[in-house]
């Protein structure tokens, strides 16, 4: 299964970042409106549904075959999965209380002044406007395995 982003299509920092891990790797985006709305079709099973903690509105989930990451985590997971971050670095720094903190509160000072933050880093969403359609379709795509 690839790794699924749920990310909020209502911003457009939010737009950015998932379109900059979304071609850069084989993460599948999905719109968080699609995910509240029991009708929508989101690209979530009834399962990976089930996996998103209950506050899974509150910030970006990524969700894999072995974990589901939250907030700050998923971001960091998304861009290590796009080749942007390190994987080895990142797997010893989570180690560190002192990092998840800084991680975590980044995060939320970005997500707190995204308003301001995507008048630099900012897409209309949603992601689909931005990425071709074969690109939205893993299946198609060559793919990067998270050691």
């Amino acid at each position: 299964m690839p790794p699924k982003l749920v990310y909020d299509d209502d911003c457009r920092f939010c737009a950015w970042s998932a379109t900059f891990a979304v071609r850069r790797s084989d993460i599948v985006p999905v719109r968080l409106s699609e995910v509240q709305d029991d009708d929508a079709d989101s690209r979530l099973t009834d399962a990976e549904r089930a996996r998103l903690p209950d506050d899974y509105a509150e910030c970006a989930q990524l969700i894999t075959d072995r974990a589901v990451y939250s907030c700050g985590a998923a971001t960091e997971e998304s861009l290590v999965r796009a080749g942007t971050l390190p994987a080895a670095l990142i797997d010893v720094l989570r180690e560190f209380r002192t990092y998840r903190r800084l991680r975590e509160a980044s995060y939320h000072w970005l997500s707190d002044n995204r308003d301001v933050v995507s008048n630099v880093f900012g897409r209309e969403p949603p992601v689909s406007q931005h990425v071709s359609e074969a690109d939205l379709q893993p299946e198609r795509r060559p793919q990067r395995q998270r050691s």
